[in-house]
């Protein structure tokens, strides 16, 4: 249908990336959904079992810029509402920085905000105009917030992206498309344990809650998942 919207999600084989697949099938969106194996595709292809919307899965690691270059090349045609990068890693939270492995420290640190970065500046034309780039991002990002330790490159990494992604903005001032930087939360996930006090469903019901409350307001905002300003 003409007037059916699209969404990218990048990164939606598990938890909060499945999570906003089924969440945006829900409210009869086309979704494109990109898992990085074989065993994420299953679990996609599971959920368009059970979705009369419209699924398209996409295989995609987002640390290779060649797989990259053939998913815009497969997308190029058509346009984008949202274009939503979930995808990332949280290396060993316990581990402290200076007994990282520099392999390691670059793998999370590429995962989580170079590639986001690349990703995006391939796509954003792809967006339409008054279109929405979101970013999974992550309350622990913040440097004044972080009173307990823990996590410690993933915390950078997600401290990195942000400032990457205020660079992007920066360069692209005149843009009327809006760009979000998103906390999903403490969400019950692999990550997150159980003692979170959110599940999937909640958090990424705010998520899309708060991508449509923000639309066509351009700029860049740091946000959560309850639609509220967040201090970096």
């Amino acid at each position: 249908m003409a007037n059916r919207r699209r969404i990218l999600i990048v990164g939606a084989s598990r938890g909060l990336g499945l999570g906003l697949a089924k969440e945006y099938l829900a409210r009869g969106w086309d979704v494109v959904a990109t898992a990085r194996n074989e065993t994420g595709e299953a679990a996609l292809a599971v959920l368009a079992g059970e979705t009369s919307g419209t699924l398209s899965v996409e295989r995609l690691d987002i640390s290779r810029p060649d797989q990259v270059a053939a998913l815009h090349a497969r997308l190029a045609d058509g346009r984008l509402d949202v274009l939503f990068v979930n995808a990332g890693i949280a290396g060993d939270p316990d581990e402290p920085v200076e007994a990282v492995a520099t392999d390691e420290f670059q793998r999370v640190m590429t995962t989580n905000a170079l590639a986001p970065l690349r990703l995006v500046a391939s796509f954003w034309t792809l967006v339409k105009d008054k279109g929405t780039i979101a970013v999974m991002s992550s309350d622990m990002a913040s440097v004044g917030g972080n009173n307990g330790g823990g996590w410690e490159v993933y915390r950078a990494s997600k401290a990195a992206l942000n400032q990457l992604m205020r660079s992007f903005t920066a360069r692209h001032a005149a843009d009327g498309r809006t760009y979000l930087l998103m906390s999903p939360g403490w969400v019950r996930t692999d990550m997150g344990g159980g003692n979170a006090p959110l599940d999937v469903a909640t958090s990424v019901c705010g998520i899309a809650d708060t991508i449509a409350q923000r639309e066509g307001s351009g700029g860049l905002h740091f946000v959560n998942c309850l639609n509220k300003p967040i201090r970096w």
